[in-house]
């Protein structure tokens, strides 16, 4: 396994200007459901956004026409 940033989710913008925070809490909320669980790991109440799984997930996503909902 190749190492990836971990960042923590309250931290992303210091990284990258998009998505924001409260969208980025949104996409958590629904993670379960858009896949974007395989992104995230908890340490404590404290999420982390794995960088490069995010970037993977978003081209995946728009490969399917950009549906958030269907896996």
């Amino acid at each position: 396994m190749t190492s990836s940033r971990l960042i923590p989710l309250t931290k992303w913008h210091e990284y990258h200007p998009w998505p924001s925070t409260s969208q980025l809490r949104h996409l958590v909320f629904e993670a379960e459901l858009n896949g974007f669980d395989r992104c995230l790991r908890r340490v404590g109440r404290k999420i982390l956004i794995i960088e490069s799984e995010f970037f993977a997930w978003v081209e995946e996503v728009n490969q399917r026409g950009g549906c958030l909902n269907e896996r």
